[in-house]
């Protein structure tokens, strides 16, 4: 990829320092570190701490689809080319297929060579297929057909009452080329927009001032309910599926970073608040205003982040990917099931289609696997019993894997468009910019 020329941007005023505890990560990290030590020590009193860190995830789930309409009508209203936006779209969605097919294989890679499962000589007769039976019920009922029709909401105003992502995102669109469309007759409404974008980026930031009471409800939850103790008998597993995912991130990722020009760690460095976030909640939903926000505030054109950003949430999930194949063969070399070339490939093109039919769904990862399994019947489904202990732990990495797929994709978009404010994209990831605390109200909500 070319390095595009960047017009210079306006001059950004050092960070102010502030008190290394009023830092949102460093409040995040003692709250995960507390939540750790409380659901261990006090595992059934950290079971009862579970409604703060549902109570947080309600709350940020209450503002996102109404940042993501703001964002998107905002951002396609404001530009005059509307044939942008079919580009930008195109663009993303050939991103998102090339690296989510890759993670796949990447994944399939990897369990290949370190044979998580072999040697556990399983017989699945002796599983619990009950335990998983609520998911693969879930995973039939979703189906690719089913969940392209669901994107057309009841209403207009449906997506954003039920805060359904996709929804959001298909009126949003619609609404932001009819304001465009309109001409001067819609600058009105788009001023009035922006000012309610600014207020609601606000609302954001009180929100996830939560943060750490929600992460640390949600830690102490699954520490207390699982035990760190359950990791033990699969810790092949776990293990190799994070260094699979660190892999991906450090390697792929990076190279992709490389090539458009910055750093992926100066890049995590920057989403650290949320990364912890994601970490503590195990939800990288909880984290996905702050991503839109940030990634503004970096440079990225608000057109290209509204775009990007909420359908990478359900179409670029490089960590549930490399988790579909990676937990496929484990269970099949757990239980004693060799999968031939031929095999394996046919899981992989399954794989590819049953990711997106579940894309949005909670608890995705799980759901695609029994939905993947249960039509590629050489792996029993009922093995995936073997791994429901630990996926609670294993969402973790696939939340983080990601959400940072998703913020090198709105990099990439932008600078494919040539509008990334290369500038404005330096400073934030070098440390220079303010903290949203530090801004005026005026300039909350990036322009």
């Amino acid at each position: 990829m070319a390095v595009f020329a960047q017009e210079p941007g306006p001059a950004v005023a050092p960070p102010r320092s502030q008190p290394w505890y009023r830092h949102l990560y460093v409040q995040v990290l003692i709250a995960i570190a507390a939540g750790v030590l409380l659901g261990h020590f006090f595992p059934a009193t950290g079971e009862a701490m579970k409604p703060l860190g549902d109570a947080f995830i309600k709350a940020v789930k209450m503002i996102i689809a109404p940042v993501i309409f703001l964002t998107v009508v905002t951002g396609i209203a404001g530009m005059r080319d509307l044939s942008r936006v079919g580009r930008v779209a195109a663009k993303a969605f050939a991103y998102f297929l090339t690296f989510s097919t890759l993670a796949l294989i990447v994944g399939l890679i990897v369990a290949n060579v370190v044979r998580p499962g072999a040697g556990l000589h399983i017989d699945p007769a002796t599983l619990d297929a009950g335990s998983v039976a609520q998911y693969s019920k879930q995973a039939h009922e979703t189906t690719v057909t089913g969940f392209l029709l669901a994107i057309i909401p009841q209403t207009v105003l449906s997506g954003l009452s039920e805060g359904n992502v996709l929804q959001t995102l298909f009126i949003a669109i619609l609404f932001g080329v009819s304001l465009a469309s309109v001409g001067a007759r819609g600058q009105r409404v788009l001023a009035a927009l922006e000012e309610l974008a600014t207020i609601l980026f606000k609302l954001v930031a009180i929100v996830m001032k939560a943060a750490p009471i929600g992460a640390f409800g949600a830690m102490a939850f699954t520490i207390g309910a699982f035990g760190i103790g359950t990791l033990a008998n699969l810790a092949a597993l776990v293990a190799t599926f994070y260094f699979t995912s660190l892999l991906f991130v450090l390697v792929v990722l990076g190279s992709v970073a490389r090539l458009a020009g910055f750093s992926i760690l100066k890049l995590i460095f920057y989403l650290k608040d949320e990364l912890l976030l994601v970490l503590g909640t195990s939800s990288s939903e909880s984290a996905l205003p702050s991503l839109i926000e940030k990634m503004e505030r970096a440079g990225c054109p608000k057109s290209v982040v509204g775009l990007v950003v909420p359908t990478g949430y359900s179409f670029n999930l490089d960590g549930t990917n490399i988790y579909m194949t990676l937990a496929a063969l484990f269970i099949a070399q757990a239980t004693g099931v060799e999968l031939t070339l031929g095999q394996q490939l046919l899981f992989l093109s399954v794989a590819m289609l049953s990711s997106k039919g579940a894309a949005g769904v909670t608890g995705s990862g799980f759901i695609t696997l029994a939905a993947t399994l249960s039509i590629v019947p050489s792996v029993p489904v009922a093995g995936m019993a073997l791994i429901l202990g630990v996926d609670r732990f294993m969402s973790e990495c696939r939340s983080l894997t990601n959400f940072i797929g998703n913020a090198v994709a709105t990099v990439v978009v932008s600078r494919w468009e040539r509008a990334l404010d290369r500038d404005q994209f330096d400073a934030a990831l070098a440390g220079r910019l303010p903290s949203v605390d530090q801004l005026p109200p005026e300039m909350v909500s990036a322009e």
